[in-house]
């Protein structure tokens, strides 16, 4: 549904509005806690780049309190939590209090697990600042924190009260960045849409017009999943599609790189190798892989998987938390558009599947 250029998207519990004059929503939404207590969560990029904008379209947060952690995956921690539970606390912040994640998915998971476990529960609202954030991470109610080298591994599922898009806030990204999101569309059109993939392939990062339409389209994917398994019990697993290989990739990267790898990078990666496995054992054909791994290569800089390292991942894998089994659960492509979950992978086909990935860089 569109209303006043506003395109609003209903979830299970919440809504999602996109557009350039979406903080006119906001403004709505802001009013029952004209009287609370307001937080503002941001980084140093999203207090420089974003915090302006948003405080001075919306009269509500002038007096709004701000909660500034570093940027980075390495900072979504326990101890950061710590430190800003501490700080509402010594605030007084009490249950009727708001607290608003302005930032990308480090932000809006972690922002939203803090929320969710303040009091038991105070309210919050995503406002997404990356492509990152603004099709996967902060949609679907997904909370949560990285714990010993292991992604997202403490959280609880609790939705936003609102997540309002603002298109123009990509403005402020550099195209690493934007490749990191445009994975999980990727992502998205391999499990569910053709038609999709197609459009992204020829590539829809250049023109801000396009921003909108890659928005919506991904978040509608997401969504309909989301609304059919919320606690991802069954479909919704769809979703880690390239996240198996990809997750235990950045992780290691993250404790072992000096320049470590974006979460979209990551990705790639994995969708690359989850797709080798998928023509091997789940009906995707030898074109289809072509397909998917020179589109993909297309996009993001090739990045050696030393040999030395796939005891490591492997071993990360293991301790992924959607694995149900002793063996490492994988979702898998059936066809561009359609994809398996619950499958059940060997090592061998694994580490195979990582050699077959180093092989591209060479072509």
């Amino acid at each position: 549904m569109s209303v006043n250029n506003i395109i609003n998207i209903k979830t299970k519990s919440s809504e999602v509005f996109v557009g350039d004059e979406v903080f006119n929503v906001l403004n709505e939404y802001l009013r029952p806690y004209r009287n609370c207590k307001i937080f503002i969560l941001v980084d140093e990029n999203t207090l420089q780049h974003c915090l302006t904008e948003l405080i001075t379209q919306n009269k509500t947060l002038h007096n709004a309190e701000i909660l500034e952690i570093d940027s980075g995956e390495e900072n979504k921690t326990l101890d950061v939590c710590y430190q800003l539970w501490k700080t509402l606390a010594e605030y007084k912040a009490d249950r009727n209090a708001l607290l608003i994640n302005l930032g990308g998915g480090v932000i809006t998971d972690m922002g939203g697990f803090i929320a969710s476990t303040y009091k038991r529960g105070i309210d919050f609202i995503n406002i997404p600042t990356t492509l990152l954030s603004q099709i996967d991470a902060s949609v679907g109610g997904k909370t949560g924190v990285d714990f010993e080298g292991l992604k997202n591994i403490i959280g609880v599922f609790n939705e936003a009260k609102g997540v309002f898009v603002y298109p123009n806030f990509l403005k402020t990204l550099d195209k690493r960045q934007m490749l990191s999101g445009y994975a999980e569309a990727l992502k998205h059109a391999l499990i569910k849409d053709v038609s999709y993939w197609k459009e992204l392939k020829k590539g829809m990062l250049s023109d801000t017009v396009s921003w909108t339409n890659l928005i919506t389209r991904s978040v509608n994917i997401k969504n309909d999943i989301v609304l059919n398994d919320p606690l991802e019990k069954g479909e919704r697993k769809l979703l880690n599609f390239g996240h198996t290989i990809g997750h235990a990739i950045e992780s290691y990267s993250l404790e072992n790189d000096k320049r470590p790898l974006c979460h979209g990078e990551a990705i790639a990666i994995g969708m690359v190798c989850e797709s080798y496995i998928s023509n091997m054992i789940n009906d995707l054909t030898a074109l289809e892989l072509e397909n998917i791994t020179s589109t993909i290569m297309s996009f993001y800089t090739p990045y050696k998987l030393d040999e030395s390292n796939y005891h490591a991942y492997i071993e990360l894998m293991k301790n992924d938390k959607k694995n149900e089994t002793a063996e490492i659960n994988f979702t898998l492509l059936s066809k561009i558009g359609k994809a398996d979950f619950n499958q059940e992978i060997g090592v061998d086909l694994i580490l195979e599947s990582l050699s077959y990935y180093n092989s591209l860089k060479d072509k």
